[in-house]
């Protein structure tokens, strides 16, 4: 495992509307961490259904790794300027290094079952 005193180091993925990125950026700043965040323009999320049909959905990542310890800090700092913290998805750097798609479990009452993050489009 990659931890330290601050927690186990994380995959910070942020999922935006493109005309939104500026202002999640200045949401970032706000940390008190440094972050170098890697930017996917061209991302997009699926979302699968119960009777298999995918929706996808273009949208622009903003992703960077952190400890544990400041992802409360993050999520914050996000509210902060608006966004919903449910942008924000977090698993695990070795995860996300071993594991090409990212799956997400729908939150309760979600009309979808699950979804992924897709950092290029197809």
């Amino acid at each position: 495992m990659l931890a330290t005193a601050e927690g186990v180091l994380v995959c910070v993925s942020l999922d935006v509307a493109p005309h939104n990125l500026e202002s999640m950026l200045e949401a970032l700043a706000l940390v008190n961490f440094p972050i170098n965040p890697q930017i996917y323009h061209d991302a997009a999320i699926v979302y699968r259904f119960p009777d298999g049909r995918e929706e996808s959905e273009a949208l622009t990542l903003i992703e960077f790794p952190a400890y544990e310890a400041h992802i409360a800090e993050v999520c914050r700092a996000v509210e902060a300027y608006g966004f919903e913290s449910t942008c924000l998805h977090v698993r695990s750097m070795l995860e996300d290094i071993q594991t090409a798609e990212q799956f997400e479990a729908a939150p309760a009452g979600a009309p979808y079952t699950s979804r992924r993050r897709l950092k290029r489009r197809p």
